[in-house]
């Protein structure tokens, strides 16, 4: 596998200009860091998947994943996820199908089972004591198995009025009595499934909130970000979705739990798992956009969507993949194994450690591919990488960008279409601009005009597509390897994203004249699916790379005086200080306060002290009031 090295501002062009040897050698060369490739959504008969842990972990391995984490679904399950499964023995039925095992918690042992339901027949475990006294001592037996890579266990959120999340708490699992406490805690606490009124109980947790509501969902967040700020995080699986009886996600839901915390709830699975699945990404025709686009929701797939939406207010919040793996059995559906189709790559700085990883994925630094289309992705502007903000001085930034499309087979054995190429790679810009407040109309507004395809490079370069869009040529470096660079003139503060395909403009049912993917259900119509349409259609998205200049006196929060704001904060987001900007020299007292209305933080501004250290506020959304004699005046900041 290739990988690119993070480049350091101040090195030259011409190192970013990297040549192919240097480029071909970074994978033996890496000092800062690496990219790793992983999985953080699969399941097992420890909730309902089909195979046990131990198969489900070899499989993870044998696709070639650095790292992964065990993520079943919250509630309660009555198999043993070590002593059931299809791959434990060959049982056939009367017509020849393969019957799994199943062994219950009472067939193991009689009294396993704790809290609710305990003496029934076949009793249901609660999630919360399969994670920790079972399903993590699986993890801890893999880790031996394979030394070389990094497994987490984790597990899939019934989120309260919600649908799936794929959420993580690494506290206790890596220590010297590592143990899964704190993950079983908040199972127990607020998934929607779990029922148990008396095991978690008997645990010292008390308070057990049982409502099945928003609310409940944001409290949850809030609660992670008070207790496990930097260790946890809840990114959202198959957004698009809904089943009966669960609530799907609008933006607004996204924006109140990236707002709860920001460093915790970043980011979504808008390319879901379940691409084997005659609804391809197991989205029924209910799903928000009737179904996957490419591959992917509609929510990443549309430009100008929801994802952009977010990425307008300037918020981090970033794409992901995983491949969501119950069933590959079913020979008309199912699900491909854990790097079999779809991957998310991310740099980190210690592939070996999971804190580490967790920092990568939060970070932004990460991309996804089906089919293993490319191996390798570079994307800086003026030096910064994906998930990072360049400051700049000036109205024009350089735009460095390549891509390794590997010359061999990926794991396709349902066609002869073994060996994809890359068609067109597309750069997309959007305008970055004020956070929405909740209380504004345009909080539910899930569409942006701003956002554009800016540019597309291919082979030959020179074609015109539907919007007048012409095509440039990228630079062929061989072994598979694709330079582009390019200037490009800010119009205000902007957030730049890729995409790239295998698929021409205007293929049938499946682009069009834009390059924009087509419905999935138009190939072959709905529930239609297969693996080889599936290997036949395929994408590879990039986390996005803002930038702010200095040449705006709006930064994120608007330097022009919209509404008539009299004090206007820059840069926003920050990590260190904010400065207020004013027109007059008056002097005025601030408050800031958290998004629970506490007062954080208070102090003076007047004509020659406007700045306000913020590097001791956690992460997070904030409303700071400045009163004068004029009376009071707002703002909201981000603190990231």
């Amino acid at each position: 596998m290739y990988s690119f090295t993070l480049f350091k501002k101040g090195l030259t062009v011409v190192v970013v200009f990297f040549t192919f040897f240097f480029f071909s050698n970074l994978v033996f060369s890496q000092t800062s860091g690496r990219w790793v490739v992983g999985d953080f959504h699969q399941h097992t008969t420890f909730s309902d998947g089909s195979y046990s842990i131990m198969y489900m972990m070899q499989k993870n391995a044998q696709y070639g994943l650095d790292w992964w984490a065990n993520s079943e679904h919250g509630g309660g399950f009555s198999r043993n996820g070590f002593l059931s499964g299809y791959d434990l023995f060959n049982n056939l039925d009367a017509n020849g199908k393969i019957v799994s095992t199943v062994t219950y918690w009472d067939t193991y042992s009689s009294g396993a089972v704790i809290g609710n339901g305990a003496d029934a027949k076949n009793p249901k475990m609660w999630r919360w004591q399969s994670i920790r006294d079972f399903s993590y001592k699986a993890i801890q037996l893999a880790r031996l198995m394979y030394p070389t890579k990094l497994i987490l266990q984790s597990y899939e959120w019934n989120v309260p009025g919600h649908e799936h999340c794929s959420m993580g708490l690494l506290d206790g699992q890596f220590e010297k009595n590592d143990n899964c406490n704190a993950l079983a805690e908040f199972e127990y606490r607020f998934d929607a499934g779990d029922r148990d009124t008396i095991g978690g109980e008997s645990q010292g947790w008390t308070g057990k909130n049982f409502k099945n509501d928003h609310a409940k969902a944001v409290q949850a967040i809030v609660w992670l970000k008070e207790k496990y700020p930097n260790t946890s995080y809840t990114i959202i699986a198959h957004p698009e979705r809904k089943q009966p009886g669960k609530g799907g996600y609008t933006i607004a839901d996204l924006r109140d739990f990236h707002t709860a915390g920001p460093n915790i709830a970043f980011g979504f699975e808008s390319v879901p798992g379940h691409q084997k699945d005659i609804t391809r990404g197991g989205y029924s025709n209910t799903s928000v956009g009737g179904g996957t686009y490419g591959g992917s929701g509609i929510y990443s797939a549309k430009v100008g969507g929801l994802w952009d939406a977010m990425l307008t207010e300037g918020r981090h919040y970033w794409l992901f993949s995983s491949s969501d793996s119950h069933d590959t059995t079913v020979a008309t559906g199912g699900d491909f194994f854990p790097g079999e189709y779809q991957k998310t790559y991310t740099y980190v700085s210690n592939p070996k450690n999971a804190q580490s990883i967790l920092d990568g994925l939060r970070s932004g630094n990460s991309w996804v591919v089906t089919g293993d289309l490319i191996d390798s992705l570079y994307f800086s502007i003026e030096n910064t990488p994906m998930g990072g903000t360049a400051n700049v001085n000036g109205k024009t930034v350089t735009v460095k960008i390549a891509f390794r499309d590997p010359d061999k087979n990926n794991h396709n054995v349902w066609s002869d279409y073994k060996n994809p190429s890359v068609d067109h790679l597309d750069l997309i810009a959007g305008k970055i601009d004020k956070i929405i407040p909740s209380t504004d109309p345009r909080y539910n507004v899930d569409t942006v005009a701003t956002t554009k395809v800016i540019a597309r490079f291919d082979a030959v370069g020179g074609i015109k597509d539907a919007n007048g869009l012409v095509s440039q040529k990228w630079t062929d470096k061989g072994n598979g390897i694709k330079e582009m660079t390019m200037t490009v003139e800010l119009t205000s503060n902007m957030y730049f994203r890729l995409r790239g395909t295998n698929l021409k403009l205007n293929t049938p049912n499946e682009t069009d004249g834009a390059g924009n993917p087509l419905s999935d259900t138009l190939v072959g119509g709905y529930a239609t699916n297969t693996s080889a349409k599936t290997f036949a259609d395929l994408w590879f998205y990039s986390n996005p790379i803002f930038v702010k200049s200095a040449a705006f006196t709006s930064i994120y929060e608007g330097s022009k005086k919209e509404n008539n704001e009299k004090y206007i904060l820059y840069p926003n987001p920050s990590n260190q200080e904010i400065t207020i900007q004013n027109d007059v020299n008056t002097f005025a007292k601030y408050i800031i306060y958290d998004i629970n209305g506490n007062n954080v933080a208070e102090g003076i501004v007047d004509s020659k002290n406007k700045t306000i250290r913020i590097s001791d506020l956690a992460n997070g959304a904030y409303l700071i009031g400045f009163v004068d004699e004029e009376g009071l005046h707002s703002q909201y900041f981000i603190k990231q």
